[in-house]
């Protein structure tokens, strides 16, 4: 399977880039993975309408990431999203690759979220929680939790 993360911003901290190269490396075990970060957009002013252009301007850079593959999904990380267990994500995606899914594009927007259009695009709307974390913390939850579901489905310890 091929497992596509398409981030807003980059991994600036030294911690965040070396927790995320480890489970980048450990899911390299059972999935190819391509990050692809696209430019986060700095808001001027706080009325509205400069964070509606923001969120924009970032979907647009998404979608252009976005590559049509016969049998792909793409699912967008948002708190409203639907909120599922691991064992609950690990069967999402074991069914997903029974039904014939060979890819999965994983979006995380940056510090506003991501462009409302956009998530009326996604297959899936998945919250990890109605919390609000750093885009940058998502990206490395968002691998471990891959990397989980691998561990899972192939009945291999991690999951207790």
């Amino acid at each position: 399977m091929i497992i596509k993360i398409v981030a807003v911003g980059k991994l600036r901290e030294r911690f965040w880039q070396e927790g995320v190269a480890d489970y980048a490396r450990r899911l390299g075990a059972y999935a190819r993975l391509e990050v692809i970060e696209v430019p986060e957009t700095r808001v001027e002013g706080e009325a509205p309408a400069g964070v509606e252009r923001v969120l924009a301007r970032e979907g647009d850079a998404i979608r252009r990431k976005l590559r049509s593959r016969e049998g792909g999904l793409v699912v967008a990380l948002d708190r409203q999203g639907k909120a599922m267990a691991s064992l609950d994500l690990a069967a999402w995606m074991e069914q997903k690759t029974l039904e014939g899914v060979k890819e999965i594009t994983w979006i995380i927007g940056g510090p506003l979220g991501l462009d409302p259009a956009l998530l009326e695009q996604a297959d899936l709307l998945l919250s990890f929680s109605s919390l609000t974390f750093p885009h940058q913390m998502m990206r490395l939850m968002l691998l471990e939790q891959l990397y989980r579901c691998f561990k899972i489905m192939k009945n291999e310890p991690y999951h207790h």
